[in-house]
Parts: structure tokens; sequence; C-alpha cells
């Protein structure tokens, strides 16, 4: 009888799996591709080039010491107004320089009743290091081999770039757009000051604006062959953004010389508190996150064996936690993250230090909360001599919605359809931080997406040496954008291309 309940039951659960797998690896309904034989497709001329090359040798640099290259920046800003008269002289179109470097768009649409929407970029980009390594000056522009060189090329004056020439483009073709919508560009994010963001924002304040449809900023890219049996280009959009906790652990002490040691010194004391917060990850949070959807969702793509362990993470997350904490990028996917970035302590050689500190920088799981992160902390360290001072702490952004019925997210996911047609569309979390924070009263519907299609080996460009894009990518932006501001006008997000021509 035992046996055959167990049989029973191992039967029904074999069922189940199979069940699962079957039903999460059907695709969704395809999209109509932009082709560049339709009559709304941007082709990408070499004035269109040239503007882009011309925006990556302004060094709008901001710098570590909370300071940025106001000069490049005032350059910038003058090439941006020079350079797209139709956008700056169109009357549904007003603009505005805020506190001299930022720009704020406000793009009226005809249908009043509809909630605007918000578009983001940052003017400014990280300094450029060991120059000698880049195959092309980083603020040159130049051309090598299809790929435009220069820091922010992907992060994220293409961006800028490509929503200006969208804009343009709509304003040349006389369209007016039926739901109004706002393009912010702030010049000092890589700072993570974050203190014109928070202008901008006020700006659409004033404008007795207290609501958006959705805010789109920049996020992650398309990427290949980064995910291990997904074949096809995966777009991953950051439907949420960790939080982040920035914490200093110290221990004091009596000084001493160094001939007569106490047991347990403070450095000492601070290396174990160190030790037992690395080697006590806090826990999974798979199976209670946006990245449960997010594998399930790739499921189409996979092989039978993945998509079995895929489609069932409610059964296998015990072995899928374990397989992927073994890798930072996947590790930090499912659960709040800690790295220990500064430890100081010592002032001469023969002298038992009296202080020791160090800094502690936790990202946030969606699902945790930095009470509770703490808390977890204290319990690993287990020591009352080690004081923790929070310095910065921020709680991880709302989830916005990312169903067929939340329109932001669709009109994104429609629009990467449209010009990346193979591409597999899924939500994530942001694993960085992005200035979304400081617009989050307008809505919970902030996606960060990149219209950058990266591969394995470019993921280092990002910050980093030999940053680049290639031509047809920019093109494909400029038309990611365009489509993306004419979609946000339709009723219907699933019918074919040709409906633009409807509207």
């Amino acid at each position: 009888m035992l046996k055959l309940v167990i049989l029973s039951a191992l039967s029904l659960l074999i069922a189940v799996l199979l069940c699962r797998t079957v039903y999460l690896s059907k695709r969704g309904p395809q999209v109509a591709e932009c082709k560049s034989s339709d009559s709304d497709f941007i082709e990408l001329t070499d004035s269109k080039l040239n503007k882009f090359q011309e925006a990556l040798r302004f060094k709008t640099v901001s710098y570590d010491d909370i300071d940025y290259n106001k000069e490049e920046l005032g350059k910038y800003v003058k090439f941006i107004i020079q350079n797209f008269p139709h956008l700056m002289n169109c009357t549904f179109v007003q603009w505005e320089v805020v506190n001299n470097y930022s720009l704020l768009f406000t793009v009226k649409g005809s249908d009043s009743s509809l909630k605007p929407y918000l578009l983001m970029g940052h003017l400014d980009v990280v300094p450029a290091s060991n120059l000698k390594a880049w195959d092309a000056p980083p603020f040159s522009g130049q051309i090598l081999n299809g790929f435009i060189y220069g820091r922010g090329a992907i992060d994220m004056k293409h961006s800028v770039m490509a929503i200006l020439e969208a804009a343009e483009y709509l304003v040349i073709k006389g369209i007016v757009p039926k739901r109004s919508f706002y393009i912010a560009f702030g010049h000092n994010e890589e700072l993570f000051d974050g203190s014109e963001a928070y202008k901008l924002a006020q700006e659409i304040v004033k404008q007795g604006v207290t609501e958006l449809e959705f805010i789109s900023d920049e996020g992650m890219p398309l990427s290949e062959g980064l995910l291990p049996g997904v074949s096809v280009p995966v777009a991953s959009i950051g439907v949420s953004e960790k939080g982040s906790l920035l914490m200093k652990l110290s221990v004091h002490g009596e000084p001493g010389h160094s001939s007569m040691p106490p047991r347990e010194s403070t450095i000492g004391i601070l290396a174990n508190a160190v030790n037992n917060l690395e080697t006590n990850l806090h826990p999974s949070m798979l199976g209670q996150g946006v990245e449960t959807d997010m594998l399930e969702q790739l499921v189409p793509e996979m092989n039978i064996f993945q998509r079995v362990l895929m489609a069932n993470i409610w059964f296998f997350k015990p072995l899928l936690s374990w397989v992927m904490s073994m890798k930072p990028l996947t590790s930090a996917t499912i659960r709040t993250v800690t790295a220990v970035t500064k430890f100081q302590a010592g002032i001469k050689n023969n002298i038992i230090p009296p202080h020791a500190e160090a800094i502690v920088n936790h990202r946030i799981h969606p699902s945790q909360t930095v009470d509770e992160v703490i808390k977890f902390d204290k319990s690993v360290i287990a020591d009352d001599r080690v004081n923790i001072e929070v310095l910065n702490k921020m709680e991880p952004h709302p989830v916005a919605g990312y169903g067929k019925k939340d329109f932001g997210f669709q009109v994104l996911k429609t629009t990467i359809n449209q010009i990346w047609p193979k591409a597999l569309v899924v939500p994530a979390i942001m694993l960085g931080n992005t200035d979304t924070r400081f617009y989050l009263n307008f809505t919970k519907n902030v996606y960060r997406f990149s219209p950058t299609y990266m591969y394995p080996g470019d993921a280092a460009r990002f910050h980093g040496i030999n940053e680049r894009l290639s031509i047809k990518n920019y093109e494909q932006a400029i038309n990611f954008f365009y489509h993306l501001m004419r979609n946000a006008d339709r009723a219907d997000l699933v019918s074919t291309h040709e409906g633009h021509h409807d509207l």
C-alpha cells in the first residue's frame, strides 16, 4: 500500500513538472519587424552619424570628487540646441536649460486626457583611463571596422542623441503625438549625486504634473551569448532596482607596543567580522521576486533539461539557488550582496592600532528591506565590540508592472520586438542604481532598458576600455526611440507594424 502511494505521488509530481514545462515552452505572439523599406524607418545618414561622433568628442566627464567638466557640458548643450533646429523651434515642444547644463523638453500631445510619460538620459560620462590600451582615443568618435569608439558610446550618449534624432524626425514628419511626453537629460548622474535629476523632476512638478504613465531610463542591454543554453538575444527590462546600504564597521581598543600584543587586536576583531559577512551570504530570494518570472520566460529558448528546471523553480529552488550562488552575476540576481570596499587600520609597524574600520556596501534585493539587512548583518557578526554606523541607505525600488495589461512594459516590449524581432523580452532586476529614484513619486512604472546590443566580450567595455557602439546599432537605437514614441500613442500594442500609419 505504501509503495502504491509513493508511486502515485511520484507520478503526479512528474506529471506536474512536465505540464509546467510544456506550458511555459510556448513563446508569445510575434510583432512585425521594422524594416528599412518601411516608410517610417529612419535611415542613419552621414549627418546623423557625424552628430553622434561629435557628441562623443565633448569631454563631459564627472569625477569622483563631486565635480564635473562644466566647460565641456556647456559646449555639449549648445551643440544640441544648434543641431536639432526643428525640435527646438516646434510649436508643440517647449525646452529649457535647467541649472546651466541639464535639458528638459516638454512635448505637448493632442489628447490631454492621456497621462504623459518620461524619457530619461544623462549628458555626463565617467573618466577614461589607460589611454594607451584604447584602439581609438576615448574622445575621438573615431570609426574602426564599423564601430564608433568613445567614452559615452554605450553610457549613454547614444541614447541621448538617438532620442533627439527620433524627436526631430517626429517633428519633421509633422506628427503631433496624442500623448504628451517629457525628455529629461541630467548632467551629473555618474556622480550618484542626483541633485540635477531632482531639479528636473521639480520642473515637471511646476507644470502641474503629479503622475506619469511610465518612465523609461537607461538600464540593461540586449545580450547575445551571455546566458548558457539560450541561443537568441535576450532583452532584459529592469522593472525594479536594487536598494543600497553603505555602512562603516569600526572597532576601538587601547594602543600598545607590538612586543606586548593583546590576545585580540582591533584588526583581528574587525577582520573576523568582515569574514563572517563574506562567508555568510544573505538568503536566496529565488521564487519570491522578479528573477523567477525572468527565468520562466526564458524557458522557450532553453534545452529540455534547463526547461524542466526553470519551469519548476518551486520544486528545484534549493538546487538552482546553489548553482546560481557560484557566480557573482547570478548570485547578485537572487539575493542581497555584500562588498567590503575599504579596510583601514594601523599607524606604525610596531604599534598596536587603537582603531580599525571597514566600509561595507550592500545592494539590496527588492524582496528585502534595509532594516532586514542590518538585522542579518548583526546576527552574523555576533560581536558587540563591532560598531555599525549607517552612512547611506536607500530602499529597493517598487516593482513595476510587467504583465500583458501593463501599458509601459508592453510599449517597450513591442518596440524592442519591432527593432530586434528575434529578441526574447524578459523582466529583470537592475543591479546598479540610476537617477530614476528621484522620479518615483510620479509612478511606480519605471522601466530600465538600453538599446545596446552586446556580446559576452562587450560587458567590460562599460565604464572600461574601448567603449564602442556599432554603426548599425546606433541606427537601431534611433528607430527604437522613434517607434517607442509612436507606440505610446497606440491602443493595440500587438497589432502589425503597419498600424503606425493608422494613428
